[in-house]
């Protein structure tokens, strides 16, 4: 089931064999503190207790009961709760793919799709978004399917529209890019900063200003929210949390899981626990079909 509990907290984190390229959380926090990181998939994410805010594009951003806190993917962001109380909410983080099939079906966005606004107010498509979910753990993937067709469709023609092309690079994002393939190649080794900027030939004080400007965050931060998605990947092929933890840089599944939970909301097994349980259902539904 992909599920966590703690004191007065607990996440669920799954998939589901009827929603294919769509994550699924139910999440009820108090002192949860989301760090700065990014999404591969969009954020659809329906609160329906306490107060939500999550740092996006340079400012804070508050999402109470009946609004919809939306994040395209790759946009870095944080999340914790503005009160004692926490805060309750029920998130859909559907694939690029899948957004841009709908977005071309029922909307006449030109270009790639995505949210122009951090929040909207909407309490229909928050219940929307509970409804897919309960969908899901009802096992009933015609009624989940056409639910979130329905609130992607109704955000995008409420808070959507073609996502700026990217402009044409500076030096500054040019080496900041070329520092970025760097991190990405020695995951588990990462030079240091004086050392990555002596390599591209710049200061670390220039490298550090670019990287930021770039990608929204400092290298180091940009090497944690890298090696969380990358393990993500891992533990979706199956492979143990201990071995992951070693194969993407941390120093044992001890750190993997602090900063895992600080991104994805769960820790790494329960994060597996979810994927497993839609690929033995996946596995199922061929042998079924086979037969």
């Amino acid at each position: 089931m992909g599920t966590v509990a703690g004191q007065e907290e607990r996440a669920r984190h799954w998939q589901y064999a009827g929603l294919p390229g769509v994550d699924l959380l139910r999440a009820r926090y108090v002192r949860k503190t989301f760090r700065h990181h990014t999404h591969e998939n969009f954020v659809i994410a329906a609160v329906s207790e306490g107060v939500e805010v999550f740092h996006h594009s340079g400012a804070d951003r508050y999402a109470g009961p009946g609004a919809l806190a939306l994040v395209n993917p790759d946009t870095p962001h944080t999340g914790r709760a503005e009160g004692p109380e926490g805060w309750r909410y029920g998130a859909l983080y559907p694939a690029p793919a899948l957004v841009a099939e709908i977005a071309a079906e029922t909307t006449g966005i030109r270009g790639a799709p995505g949210f122009t606004v951090p929040v909207v107010d909407d309490p229909v498509a928050a219940r929307l978004v509970h409804r897919v979910l309960r969908a899901t753990e009802e096992g009933n993937a015609l009624a989940a399917d056409t639910l979130l067709r329905a609130t992607v469709t109704r955000l995008l023609r409420r808070a959507g529209g073609a996502l700026p092309a990217r402009p044409v690079r500076s030096a500054g994002a040019r080496t900041a890019a070329r520092a970025r393939a760097v991190l990405e190649e020695g995951l588990d080794r990462p030079p240091s900063l004086e050392r990555l900027a002596a390599a591209l030939d710049t200061s670390p004080f220039s490298l550090l200003r670019a990287f930021r400007d770039t990608y929204g965050m400092p290298p180091h931060t940009w090497l944690t929210d890298a090696r969380v998605r990358r393990a993500r990947h891992l533990l979706d092929a199956g492979t143990p949390p201990a071995e992951v933890a070693l194969a993407v840089g941390f120093v044992d599944q001890s750190h993997l899981s602090r900063h895992f939970a600080r991104i994805v909301g769960v820790p790494p097994g329960a994060y597996q626990r979810g994927r497993k349980n839609v690929q033995e259902a996946s596995g199922a539904l061929v042998v079924r079909s086979r037969a």
